[in-house]
């Protein structure tokens, strides 16, 4: 029996090894992997860009020092993101839960500057940010949060396109951030439009609340670009990011604009491990490959072809439709998900549910076009 607290139900078998695409059990067969880690192993297994920053960063001996002294990875890092994005200031923590958590402290820190009683969240039906006490909250699945309720309270819920609803859930004495998802992940891969999300930021402005993306599963490369939002051309306050970010090691990041980083004072949040040296380091090089013109050229083509082979399957062994962007899908099914799962894994690919009837596919972004081909095969096979 394993010392491991009982919180997941891990399937056999057990990975010992990875390569490229592909994850090695112990008794010596691969797996293609179309999960990535839930969205982590953007790079692969075995990268060597990932390994050669690793060796790097090890052989300085820096591994921690605290935030409370300086290093230079992290302000590197975070003048990359600057430069790549919105953003003028940047928080690091080790997660994507507790990125959310950060973006909702700041979002009520520059809030109360207006109002002493602008405290609330507005998010979104099938919305996920996350487990801890704040950002589950923020997520919409019941099952999740009635054990532990009282939450944190202040959080109001919306159906995602209706924006009358959405006016009817802020006010301009009570908001203080709505929060979105681009493209919804654990509520089953569903792309927000991008007048929606338009009209977030509009109804956002109109109540002086702020607009807060949760790109921690979308962002980085996984869309095609090299963040979700760019696409719509909607540019957030406040946008979360984790599990590419530092090629598999724990990081998180918050992204803020200048009028919320100077709401922001020393002592308002903090982190032990957060911008750490050591994975810092790393993250730079993972943000160097993913955010390359070419790599992203590279992620959409392959997601063309992910849409077309996918778009064959509808009506077919009960696919009611297919929904994504770039290299993340979900495969909305008429019956539950699950089985289709365990039959790709009997056939030596990986994928994930999102919902109870949504195959979700997040392939590495830099998988080859022949183990793309080979897993869309297996897919099929097993749908059939």
């Amino acid at each position: 029996m394993s010392a491991l607290l009982p919180v997941y139900r891990p399937a056999e078998p057990v990975f010992v090894a990875g390569r490229g695409a592909y994850l090695i059990a112990e008794d010596g067969r691969e797996y293609l992997d179309f999960a990535s880690g839930i969205g982590v192993n953007a790079l692969g297994y075995g990268d060597a860009d990932i390994a050669r920053a690793i060796v790097a960063a090890a052989e300085t001996g820096l591994i921690h020092t605290s935030n409370l002294y300086r290093t230079r990875p992290a302000a590197e890092l975070a003048a990359d993101l600057v430069c790549l994005s919105f953003a003028d200031a940047v928080f690091f923590c080790n997660s994507g839960a507790e990125a959310n958590e950060g973006a909702f402290k700041f979002a009520r820190r520059w809030a109360r500057q207006i109002a002493q009683d602008k405290i609330e969240i507005v998010a979104l039906e099938g919305s996920f940010h996350g487990r801890l006490f704040g950002s589950l909250a923020a997520t919409d699945r019941p099952a999740f949060r009635a054990p532990f309720e009282p939450l944190m309270p202040g959080v109001r819920f919306v159906p995602p396109g209706d924006v009358d609803a959405l006016r009817a859930a802020v006010s301009r004495e009570r908001t203080a951030a709505i929060i979105a998802e681009p493209v919804q992940g654990e509520g089953g891969v569903r792309p927000l439009d991008a007048e929606y999300l338009r009209a977030l930021r509009r109804v956002a402005d109109e109540v002086e609340a702020l607009l807060i993306f949760d790109e921690v599963q979308c962002g980085l490369g996984r869309t095609g670009r090299l963040f979700a939002y760019e696409e719509s051309g909607v540019v957030p306050d406040l946008l979360t990011l984790a599990k590419p970010l530092a090629g598999g090691l724990p990081m998180g990041a918050v992204l803020l604009s200048a009028r919320v980083a100077a709401a922001i004072q020393p002592g308002d949040h903090a982190t032990t491990f957060g911008g750490g040296p050591f994975v810092a380091s790393v993250a730079r090089a993972v943000v160097r490959r993913i955010s390359d013109p070419g790599f992203l050229a590279d992620v959409r083509r392959k997601g063309e072809r992910v849409r077309a082979a996918l778009t064959a399957l509808v009506g077919r062994g009960g696919v009611e439709e297919v929904r994504g962007r770039g290299l993340m899908w979900g495969i909305q099914l008429a019956a539950p998900a699950a089985p289709v799962v365990g039959r790709a894994l009997e056939a030596g690919l990986l994928v994930i549910t999102a919902g109870e009837r949504v195959v979700r596919l997040l392939p590495p972004l830099s998988i080859p076009d022949a183990d793309l081909e080979r897993g869309l095969e297996i897919l099929a096979e097993v749908l059939a």
